[in-house]
């Protein structure tokens, strides 16, 4: 077991800074330039990566949601075509892959069933990851554990026991765990990152946080207690139309968190005590007794 897993150039884990990533997901909606805004914002932020998901909608889409009519901002229409409304294909994935490598940022998926998987292969990702949603599917792990990429698996709504099944089809070598909890927006009482140290002590492989609550507060905390990867939805104006707005960072927000955690990672330190050279001439000054 590893606890360091190398993400294209950077290594994640033990003693290395924390990856930071971006989750856009599906709060493009289905617009390709609301994703290089969003991208953009990530760049300014200093992120390490974007992330978003694909879906084949008629293997994702339960039967008996198809035909149920929605509301969105382009007319009523069925959930089935909504979900086709808001996926990207080739077309939108090549530009994403283009804009991507001009700004200088990491993308990856999070793919929701095996032929998306065998879609994004054609695009060589440096990664992938796994929804909570798909803990269970484990052909799914299997096939991803084919691709001999880098896992990211996220574990909420999840037992332990699933989470030990999960582990056991996919490489440790490769794999990368998140505490998460699945409710959008989280309240702060059901985040449980204690759960971050308990992971990496029963699995020993680098553990990291995927938040959906509102507000920073307890993705800082989640950094204080381990986590050496952090994912937060972003999105343009949490007022925007989608399931995952109202849980997600706007930009300015975005800024603050990478921010803050590169201070948090600098006061952390290294745990051994020890006077600093900051502290010798106050030393002298108020220090009457040396030992």
């Amino acid at each position: 077991m590893s606890s360091v897993v190398k993400i294209r150039n950077r290594l994640v884990g033990d003693g290395q800074p924390c990856y930071i990533v971006a989750e856009i997901g599906i709060n493009h909606n289905g617009e390709l330039e609301i994703a290089k805004r969003l991208i953009d914002a990530a760049v300014l932020a200093g992120c390490d990566a974007v992330k978003f998901q694909k879906r084949t909608p008629e293997l994702c889409v339960p039967p008996e949601q198809r035909n149920l009519m929605r509301e969105t901002p382009w007319g009523m229409m069925t959930y089935m075509q909504y979900r086709e409304r808001v996926e990207f294909g080739t077309k939108e994935y090549t530009e994403i892959d283009h804009y991507c490598s001009q700004r200088s940022i990491t993308w990856f998926v999070s793919p929701w069933d095996v032929k998306s998987v065998e879609f994004m292969e054609a695009f060589s990702p440096v990664s992938y990851k796994v929804p909570s949603a798909l803990v269970t599917d484990l052909n799914l792990l299997r096939r991803l554990r084919e691709t001999k990429r880098p896992l990211i698996l996220s574990t909420g709504m999840s037992t332990m026991d699933q989470i030990r099944a999960a582990v056991n089809e996919l490489d440790k070598e490769r794999l990368i765990l998140t505490s998460t909890t699945s409710t959008y927006p989280c309240q702060p009482e059901d985040l449980n990152l204690r759960v971050i140290p308990a992971l990496k002590a029963e699995f020993g492989v680098p553990v990291g946080y995927s938040g959906h609550e509102v507000g920073l507060q307890t993705t800082y905390a989640a950094v204080v207690l381990g986590a050496c990867l952090v994912e937060r939805h972003i999105t343009l104006d949490r007022a925007m139309w989608g399931s995952d707005q109202a849980a997600s960072v706007e930009p300015s927000g975005l800024s603050r968190l990478v921010r803050d955690i590169r201070v948090i990672e600098r006061a952390l330190g290294d745990g051994n005590k020890r006077v600093f050279d900051s502290e010798i001439p106050v030393m002298k000054k108020l220090r009457l007794v040396s030992s």
